[in-house]
């Protein structure tokens, strides 16, 4: 049994699944000439955030998975990180995922999102994120971009979104590299970097 796995089913689901879409410690998101940078999120970066009706796919498109409108999607900041748990027994490919997590297929998860407030810490190249404004999605993943996520599966009887998401991810991740840019140019008061 995984050592965060939670002790008992949020949800009652012969197909449940559970894991962490981020956790609370720094993971390394890119590197560049100059070395590796980093990204964290603080708990608090979830206070206020918009987290209603997230859906959960398998690689941020296709089809939906599960949603919170119709309860078989759980998302919330723990001790850990994002902690998600999900029913995905209502379709086929719901099924599908299960079974690639229970194989050991699918084992990491990411999560995509609107950023809020952060900045960026030279002497550690971590971009630190200090409010998030609102999560989209929750993915099983094959290539995540924080090692530390996981997802798995858990037996106890024996989704035009896709696209302005993946666009949001690519502008979020250019935007980064440009405030990255200013910054180690001498644009240090982060109130001088306009975000929209």
């Amino acid at each position: 049994m995984p050592a965060e796995e939670k002790k008992n089913k949020r949800i009652e689901s012969n197909y449940y699944v559970e894991g962490y879409a981020t956790t609370w410690q720094p993971y390394k998101l890119l590197e560049n000439s100059e070395g590796e940078i980093f990204e964290q999120f603080t708990r608090e970066a979830f206070i206020g955030c918009d987290m209603s009706d997230i859906i959960m796919q398998y690689d941020h498109n296709g089809k939906v998975l599960a949603r919170q409108s119709n309860k078989t999607l759980i998302v919330e900041p723990d001790e850990t990180g994002l902690f998600i748990c999900a029913d995905l027994g209502l379709s086929q490919a719901a099924k599908d995922l299960y079974e690639e997590v229970g194989n050991g297929l699918v084992t990491r998860m990411s999560w995509s999102f609107l950023p809020g407030d952060f900045y960026f810490e030279k002497s550690t190249r971590t971009i630190i994120h200090t409010k998030v404004k609102k999560i989209f999605d929750v993915s099983a993943v094959s290539i995540p971009a924080n090692d530390a996520t996981s997802i798995y599966a858990r037996s106890f009887a024996d989704g035009a979104i896709s696209k302005a998401m993946q666009e949001l991810q690519e502008r979020e991740i250019k935007r980064k590299l440009l405030i990255l840019k200013l910054k180690l140019e001498g644009f240090t008061n982060e109130h001088e970097i306009r975000r929209n």
